[in-house]
């Protein structure tokens, strides 16, 4: 009975931090690559599906979707760790 205690109690302590670290990775992890991709396309389409900007969308991506989890870790009190 003592072994299925302390295996229950290490399983909860586990549960109960593993959480917190997911957490903590994804507020200061840079925005990937589908993520970018997605917003490139949006602004090739909001500028009329011209070709000729593809750096320039892809680049205004990156600095968009940056910029609002700047804002999101701002506003939830989260540090950036670089």
């Amino acid at each position: 009975m003592k072994l299925k205690d302390k295996t229950t109690e290490t399983l909860e302590l586990h549960a109960n931090t593993v959480p917190s670290h997911t957490n903590d990775m994804a507020a200061n992890r840079a925005p990937n690559h589908d993520e970018i991709r997605r917003r490139a396309y949006e602004i090739y389409l909001e500028r009329g599906g011209l070709p000729g900007e593809e750096l320039e969308d892809w680049l205004q991506a990156e600095r968009e979707i940056e910029s609002a989890e700047h804002f999101i870790r701002s506003t939830t009190g989260e540090k950036h760790r670089p």
